[in-house]
């Protein structure tokens, strides 16, 4: 079944060292002492109650209903993330009707979702387990964490950018999702890693991703329900070419940077191609 490309993160999560770091003001900055009028504040949309028999999202499909991300194909960096504290209520906008419950961990991995935007005194964050889809949540009951790496993809070069603040630091070339699984565009994110259950895997762990197949049905049976992954190979022989089943598959020493450089949360953005190409091409 491993033969041809089977490539995709569907095994058990490992758990991240350590939580990534809580963002707040640098010490260099002045904390503004000149109180911000009541009248001026952003009003809150109203929080619909949830019920408590909602499904939870997991790493299964995530359950329908949730809004398309207006900005799947935006490259700008995603620089915070939010880490839920408890369970929480996700809705299908600001104000608006409650889905599913976002939880604190997904496999026994803790949680860190890119904030997409904010309105009304909610945060839209990009859906786990769900392809360019967003979740809004009210106030309270998360962390924001800082996201410093962004990963790049783009299909037609074939190739993948780690970029760090902002600056591009490293590209590779890679192989994607053959004719029929192509690997999905748009905005996705790091969600964990996973230890490599195969010799083609080339021993190295690789990164499930928050994305799925787009058309679950057409890949193998013993695939299904699995994520899209960032992995290496046994080889190197099939860079550059349309040989997975949606993965995005590079140099083991590629992958293994990654694993080191960049944490859990990170977003990663697939599109066809930038508008120019990146200066480490």
């Amino acid at each position: 079944m491993l033969v041809g490309g089977s490539a995709y993160a569907g095994w058990a999560l490992t758990p991240s060292a350590g939580p990534a770091p809580v963002a707040r003001p640098s010490d260099q900055v002045p904390v503004p002492t000149v109180p911000v009028p009541t009248e001026s504040a952003e009003t809150v949309a109203p929080v619909a109650p949830a019920p408590d028999d909602l499904p939870e999202i997991d790493y299964d499909p995530a359950p329908v209903g949730f809004p398309d991300d207006p900005d799947a194909l935006d490259t700008t960096p995603l620089t915070e993330g939010v880490r839920p504290q408890r369970r929480l209520a996700a809705y299908d906008g600001p104000g608006g009707r409650p889905i599913a419950f976002l939880m604190p961990t997904i496999s026994g991995v803790d949680l860190t979702v890119p904030v997409a935007r904010r309105e009304a005194g909610w945060t839209a964050v990009l859906l786990p387990s769900a392809n360019r889809k967003l979740a809004w949540l009210p106030p309270g009951g998360f962390d924001t964490v800082e996201l410093r790496d962004q990963i790049v993809v783009e299909r037609v070069p074939y190739r993948l950018t780690w970029y760090r603040d902002g600056v591009a630091k490293r590209s590779w070339r890679v192989s994607l999702g053959q004719r029929g699984q192509e690997t999905p565009l748009g905005r996705t994110f790091v969600l964990g890693r996973t230890p490599p259950p195969e010799s083609v895997y080339g021993g190295v762990d690789i990164y499930a991703l928050g994305s799925v197949p787009d058309d679950p049905e057409s890949v193998p049976a013993g695939l299904r329900g699995a994520h899209i992954g960032i992995h290496t190979w046994y080889h190197d022989g099939e860079l550059g070419r349309q040989t997975t089943n949606g993965c995005i598959r590079l140099t083991p020493s590629g992958q293994q940077l990654l694993l080191k450089e960049v944490p859990p949360g990170s977003p990663v953005t697939v599109v066809d191609t930038l508008p120019t190409p990146p200066p480490t091409a």
